[in-house]
């Protein structure tokens, strides 16, 4: 070994991006040694991923010379050795610019390695009689095809301790490609589910190469029902890194009627929840998009619903959203994003604010609701944040800035950039607006009255959110 062997655990870096070595006490006496392979708790605080292993393999080298690779798996591998000695080598075989970097190192049972997916990992063993073993965080499946290089390849220069032409190796190995011939493996995708709707569209905007879905197909949008066993247990989720999921029942009067509930919570709790699990499953990081109406709106309007405020929805469209929320806070890596009031690329309030000034009518508006509007150009620069800071997952309120105002006081904003007087717009409450709802036959949710978040959490992370009415003069111009 190039270093003694550690009494104390510790992570190291090399220069393959995300290659890390770890180095690990071994407790021995005359009867041998023991040590901790894995420890999860211990190693993830020293800074190895927390890369959910799902097998775990033990490949025996008989005799000294034995030589394995160059294999680049499309999944994480965390190697390591029971008995014996080897050389290992790894190449970076990912697209991008670290692709052909390499390292190699001696490895002992006082060492392992993690070795991220698409970094080319090879070994030859030192010792008659090496046991190499390690985790992975995916199941083999038959058929995966991934790049190979060829263990002489006189660009990544491996100094193999054992020339070639006296190892042993597979005939397999013997006909791996040169590093010029290889087509890097690319990173795992990103998924945008709802890619229909108003944040859908927003959301592809950022993420240009995502795949989306949606319930129904249409623009380029694959149809896939969350809902549909069969449906879901087709789709390659192995395939993603990333599943953001914009996709709600949003009509919350709608939700009230017999139809208009089963829909809300196949949409708001049941597919989040099939989504949670197969975050679970695969690794994926999930990003869900949550409601201020999981809350009653009886907070204090400063600071306004915080996070970790308990939930109390009042109608049928808010519990099935705060059962989502309830689930998707079981997927280990998790972004629930609480917002309020979203306006984006089609119909919306503003819109229609906009379009009854030009109009030249006069409405009546709410005036006893009061919040944040939350532009969806703010809500994706809100979320790429999180995820290109590594902040830490959980739950974040997520809206634009600024005081918080009633429906009547945006209405009259939208009126007067429209060249029209705020006065024409008239304020009323929410039970006389309900009640001439339910005079007409239809369905009437209630309404939480205070939809204000504090942003105090988000801000934290170093996002400072944009004020709301400095969003709409940009939206309306």
């Amino acid at each position: 070994m190039a270093e003694a062997r550690t009494n104390e655990l510790r992570v190291e870096t090399t220069p393959i991006p995300g290659l890390l070595v770890v180095r690990m006490p071994l407790h021995g006496d005359a009867r041998g040694w023991f040590k901790e392979n894995w420890q999860r708790e211990k190693m993830v605080a020293l800074g190895l991923p927390d890369f959910g292993p799902v097998q775990n393999n033990i490949s025996f080298n008989a005799s000294r010379g034995a030589t394995r690779g160059i294999h680049t798996e499309p999944w994480d591998k965390f190697v390591s050795l029971a008995t014996g000695r080897i050389f290992g080598a790894w190449v970076d075989m990912r697209e991008g610019e670290s692709f052909g970097t390499t390292f190699s190192t001696e490895v002992d049972p006082s060492v392992a390695v993690f070795v991220p997916r698409g970094v080319g990992n090879s070994y030859q063993a030192l010792e008659d009689g090496t046991a190499y073993t390690y985790l992975v965080n995916d199941h083999w499946r038959p058929g995966v095809a991934y790049p190979a290089l060829h263990l002489g390849d006189e660009t990544a220069g491996i100094p193999w301790p054992i020339p070639l032409d006296e190892a042993e190796i597979s005939e397999k190995d013997h006909n791996n490609p040169r590093l010029g011939d290889v087509v890097p493996m690319k990173p795992k995708k990103t998924l945008v589910v709802g890619a229909l709707g108003q944040l859908g569209r927003a959301l592809h905007a950022e993420h240009p190469d995502a795949d989306r879905v949606d319930l129904f197909a249409g623009e380029g949008v694959t149809s896939l029902d969350l809902t549909d066993p069969a449906a879901v247990a087709a789709w390659p989720w192995h395939e993603y890194a990333l599943v953001l999921n914009a996709a709600a029942y949003t009509a919350v009067d709608a939700a009230e009627t017999t139809e208009g509930r089963v829909a809300a919570w196949a949409a708001n709790s049941t597919a989040p929840a099939t989504l949670a699990r197969l975050a679970r499953e695969h690794g994926f990081t999930l990003v869900h998009v949550s409601s201020e109406y999981v809350f009653d709106g009886t907070a204090a309007l400063d600071p306004g619903h915080t996070e970790d405020e308990p939930l109390s929805p009042l109608g049928v469209y808010a519990q099935s959203k705060a059962a989502g929320d309830l689930a998707v806070g079981l997927a280990p890596r998790h972004y629930l994003i609480r917002t309020s009031w979203v306006i984006g690329d089609g119909k919306n309030f503003v819109r229609t604010m906009q379009s009854l000034a030009e109009k030249g009518v006069s409405p009546s508006v709410v005036d006893d609701q009061v919040g944040r509007l939350t532009f969806t150009e703010e809500l994706v620069r809100g979320i790429s944040h999180l995820i290109t800071t590594g902040a830490p997952f959980g739950t974040y309120n997520l809206s634009n800035g600024g005081p918080a105002m009633s429906w009547q006081e945006i209405a009259q904003a939208v009126f007067e950039r429209s060249g029209r007087s705020a006065d024409d717009v008239s304020g009323t409450t929410t039970e006389a607006y309900a009640e001439g709802v339910l005079a007409q036959g239809n369905p009437f949710a209630p309404r939480p009255l205070n939809s204000a978040m504090s942003l105090e959490k988000i801000r934290a992370t170093g996002f400072e959110p944009e004020d709301a009415l400095a969003a709409l003069d940009r939206y309306l111009g």
